[in-house]
């Protein structure tokens, strides 16, 4: 369960990077490198900037509760969650 929890964590954490580097920096909605010109006109400017920062916080909050959850699951089992390959 732990392994699955940190695989998750994990797409999640990719998923965000990925959406806060197609964010506009100057807050117009995708940046037009990653193909926004079609995506503004297909949603709007302020349909497609709500959009993504919508979804950065989600991503975000998905992140901070799972990594909560990985940390009280990996204190719980006394501190042996995941182990390490040693020889």
């Amino acid at each position: 369960m732990l392994t699955f929890l940190v695989i998750i964590t994990a797409v999640i954490c990719v998923l965000l990077m990925l959406v806060v580097l197609i964010q506009n920096p100057k807050g117009g909605g995708i940046d037009s490198t990653f193909g926004g010109n079609a995506t503004n006109q297909l949603f709007g400017a302020s349909r497609s900037t709500d959009f993504i920062e919508k979804l950065t916080w989600y991503l975000a909050g998905a992140l901070f509760l799972l990594c909560i959850v990985i940390a009280i699951m990996v204190q719980s089992s006394g501190g042996s969650g995941i182990q390490l390959m040693t020889q």
